[in-house]
Order: structure tokens, then sequence, then C-alpha cells
């Protein structure tokens, strides 16, 4: 979960600037947690405490208000009534890494990831982002290659994961749906070979920076095996103690060995 933090934290300064290279400093005093950080913890809340998504969803966006939520999103939140409103962007996406962390099985992971994404996106697309974040993480956590990883992507989920990041990348623009941002990131994770890297190759895409270096740092989190400490203790300092506590409970109760998922 902290690599998708990571990527969230390190890319909300560069949203909307239209990077396209990977040699920019990972922190400054602007860095800070948005929405992606928020309904990430989120999910994990919801997975540690069995409530339903969308009540956890609505909880922590209204305690923790002002960090970049969608018009869409803080309008359900203004809302007397917790039913969906057919999202595909990728709120639904960036959030479900914790649901990736958590399940035991494939078919485990694509459920929980709709149920979670169904909360607010109910959209189809919104669906398949979830579900595509949440399946890569999996695989990742459990040893798969990223030729694996790729395949089950393009064959499950229906993606097209064959571009390569240069040939993607001068023409990018700013998109905030699961379809067009989603493949993006997974990709930036496929051509990394570490978390830092997988978060500056998306943030490089000059697209929706915080949200895409988030799917991707994550996904690279359960890859290869952690968070380098320069990035983890950065980030980490400027997190509310509620969220570092969450983090680590779901670690203690979700991490290999250490208990069922």
């Amino acid at each position: 979960m902290l690599g998708t933090i990571a990527g969230d934290v390190i890319g909300s300064v560069y949203e909307g600037d239209r990077i396209k290279h990977t040699s920019f400093p990972l922190f400054s005093s602007w860095s800070r947690f948005t929405d992606d950080t928020v309904l990430t913890v989120a999910t994990a809340q919801a997975l540690l405490t069995g409530r339903s998504y969308g009540d956890v969803y609505h909880d922590f966006g209204s305690r923790y208000p002002g960090v970049g939520y969608g018009g869409a999103f803080r309008r359900w939140l203004s809302r007397g009534n917790r039913a969906p409103y057919g999202s595909f962007g990728n709120g639904s996406a960036m959030r479900v890494g914790p649901v990736g962390l958590a399940m035991r099985t494939v078919d485990d992971v694509l459920t929980e990831a709709e149920r979670s994404a169904a909360a607010t996106h109910d959209h189809r697309e919104g669906i398949r982002g979830a579900q595509a974040v949440a399946l890569a993480t999996f695989l990742a956590r459990t040893g798969q290659s990223k030729d694996v990883i790729r395949q089950e992507i393009e064959e499950r989920i229906g993606y097209d994961l064959s571009r390569a990041l240069g040939d993607i990348r001068p023409t990018y623009a700013f998109d905030v749906t699961c379809q067009g941002s989603v493949p993006e990131a997974i990709t930036a994770f496929l051509e990394s070979d570490g978390v830092e890297s997988a978060i500056r190759l998306a943030i490089s895409l000059g697209g929706d920076a915080d949200t895409q270096a988030a799917i991707a740092g994550g996904i690279a989190e359960a890859f290869y095996g952690g968070v380098p400490e320069h990035i983890a203790l950065e980030v980490l300092a400027r997190l509310p103690q509620e969220f570092r506590d969450i983090m680590a409970e779901f670690e203690g109760r979700f991490a290999p060995g250490a208990g069922s998922g």
C-alpha cells in the first residue's frame, strides 16, 4: 500500500504539468497526499472491518475534504444516499490496491475489486479499471513475471498493453478515465526496474500524474517487495497517524504468512 501512497505524494505536485521526462525532484515542500491516498486507506479499512465500501468511502471522504476529489465524488459525498453514480473515472482504480494485497485467488480479486468499484463507479469501465489494477497487484505479490502479468491483464481485462511508453508519451494528454489512464499506468510498471522507476515513468507520461503514479507505484511495491527507505520516510512523514495505524494493521493482517485473506 505504501507504494500507492508514495506515487500519489510524489505525483501530487506534477498533475497537469505535462512533464515528459523522468528527471524531476521526488519531493518538495508542496508534496502531499491527495484523494488517492485517502481512499486507498479507506479500502484497507473496509477490508479490515467488513464495513461496506460505500460507507467507508463516505466516512473518509467527509473527514478528509479538500484533497482533490473529482466533482462527481464530491456531489456523492453531499448526497443523502449511497447510490453509485455510473462513473468510469480512474478513482475506482487508484484506491483498489489493498484488494490485490488481501485476496487469495484471482476469482476473489476480481469479485472484490468489482465490489469496491461499484460502490461509486458502477460503469463497466470503472469496474474493469479496478479489476485490472487489483489483478496486477495480486499477480505481482504472488511472484508472477511481468510477461504473465501483461498476458493476464490483456486476456482477462481486455486492455492493450503492447504499446511502449516511448510511443505513448509524445502525444499522451491528461485523461482521468479508467480506459484512458490505467493501461498506461500499468505499462509504466511493466517498463520499470524498481518502485522509484515505476513512479517516475508514470509521471513522465504528462497525464494524471498522482493517480497514474499511485497505480504504478502500488503494483511495483508488490512486485519488487517494498518501497526504498528514502522514499518511505518522506511519505510516512506526510501522513496522519490514523493512516499509519491502518496501514500497520493491514500489514499485520494481510502480509504473507500473517493470516487469512
